[in-house]
């Protein structure tokens, strides 16, 4: 067997260690299991864009020591699991009701939700920008399940504590609310509130889990690291409940004209990419204006009905580099990319293969209770080493991405969860995203992976 390349770090429910070896077989991964140092330092472990034009800016856990924000109480792996219910459910019910993307969907007797946005407490990663002129320091959460980007602001009846004081915009020169009567305030359709007695435009967002900010819609001068974005839309969120975190607000990334990647397009063009780091103790990287070369591809889908996310075709599972048996019809109702999706939710037909595929790849090991929605489960204790099988997803175009060990496992669980039947909405978790810098070239179409980035 080859020497060690390098330590990876695997948060396990029971506390490991991870060592990947790489060897002449590439279909199974090794795992040496130790006491895993408490991820209370931030690994200087280099992140490394594609792009050397883009404009880049760190993505930290928020709950992890890299974290700017000063509370990182990490929510247990039961709590994560059932937030995380909240937000596929509900990504999925609005799918639900409509024929969706590239017209694959199937229609079903539910309803679109009158939550518009995505659950806000599973999201788990945050930017720092600066609003305003002069710049004040915001740190928020981003997400490509929503448009509309807000911050908290003065004065502010109803708001968490937060880690940066609250943005002022008596206090930046370049502050400005949209009229009610302005094209951009009609153009938040659902989204819009309304106006003040002032005529101001009024924003809403609720959320998936409850959560809402409402207050006035407004632009401002954002700056991303050295580069700033004029007249940059956002939500001036004055009333806000249903989320008790210390970050400042969110940066929208979905499809839609609201978001920082729509309304940033002219300016550093129409692709963006991130990557999220193996563990909350270390860093990753959001970059605007992405290069498009050096990733492996598969064609991006949109729905017109729900243009905030990207969609993405799954067509093959291959565990410990055999491909599944499963049909590719269990396929058809499509996938998202989400970055605020933590576990990956498949066809029932998919996820049923792959967790046969992989138990009969772990038979050497008994088998655990489940850990909520995960029921792929193994029992580890008195081992000093084990053996993971590599699990790759196949996209549409022969996209094949080997999933980061990083991005199997969760606990000492397989980190896939199974939709109730195939018609489902398959979502992308970030858990299988870690460690790859993922594309989203909007203009040309594409999603794409690059291994290794952070």
């Amino acid at each position: 067997m080859a020497s060690v390349p390098k330590l990876l770090l695997l948060v396990l429910c029971s506390y490991h260690t991870l060592v990947a070896h790489a060897g002449g077989d590439l279909s199974y991964t090794v795992l040496s299991l130790g006491s895993l140092k408490s991820d209370s330092v931030c690994s200087k472990t280099k992140a490394t864009p594609s792009s050397s034009t883009g404009f880049t800016v760190p993505l930290h856990h928020r709950h992890g020591p890299c974290s700017p924000l000063t509370t990182k109480n990490m929510p247990t792996l039961a709590e994560k699991l059932q937030r995380d219910n909240l937000r596929a459910a509900n990504i999925q019910r609005k799918f639900s009701a409509a024929i969706g993307i590239g017209g694959a969907f199937q229609q079903s007797d539910a309803t679109v939700p009158t939550t518009l946005g995505a659950s806000l407490n599973t999201l788990e990663y945050v930017i720092t920008v600066g609003l305003g002129t002069p710049a004040s320091t915001q740190t928020v959460l981003i997400d490509t399940g929503s448009d509309v980007s807000w911050v908290q602001c003065k004065p502010c009846s109803q708001c968490h504590s937060q880690a940066d004081p609250l943005f002022d915009p008596s206090s930046s020169s370049t502050y400005s609310p949209f009229s009610c009567g302005s094209a951009t305030c009609t153009q938040l359709g659902q989204e819009g509130n309304g106006c003040s007695s002032s005529q101001q435009c009024q924003y809403i967002v609720k959320y998936g889990d409850g959560s809402t900010t409402t207050g006035t819609y407004s632009s401002d001068t954002l700056a991303l690291g050295s580069n700033t974005v004029s007249n940059f839309q956002f939500g001036c969120s004055n009333v806000e409940s249903g989320f008790n975190d210390q970050t400042d607000g969110l940066m929208g990334l979905g499809g839609g004209a609201q978001s920082l990647v729509s309304q940033t397009a002219g300016t550093f063009g129409s692709a963006f990419s991130y990557c999220l780091p193996p563990t909350a103790g270390s860093s990753g990287f959001l970059t605007l204006g992405a290069g498009t070369s050096g990733f492996v591809t598969t064609p991006m889908l949109r729905s017109s009905q729900i243009p905030t996310f990207y969609g993405v075709r799954l067509q093959a599972i291959r565990v410990g580099g055999t491909q599944l048996n499963i049909p590719t019809s269990a396929f058809s109702a499509g996938a998202i990319m989400d970055s605020g999706t933590i576990i990956t939710r498949l066809p029932r037909t998919a996820y049923s293969a792959l967790s046969s595929a992989f138990k009969a790849g772990m038979k050497q090991y008994k088998s655990a209770p489940a850990s909520g929605i995960l029921d792929t489960c193994f029992n580890f204790k008195g081992q000093t080493s084990i053996s993971i099988p590599t699990v790759a997803l196949v996209f549409s175009g022969g996209a094949a991405v080997n999933l980061d060990p990083n991005g199997i496992m969760l606990g000492n669980c397989l980190a896939f969860a199974g939709n109730s039947d195939d018609t489902s909405l398959g979502i992308i978790g970030n858990v299988q995203q870690r460690t790859f810098e993922v594309l989203y070239d909007v203009g040309g179409g594409a999603v794409g992976f690059r291994a290794g980035a952070c």
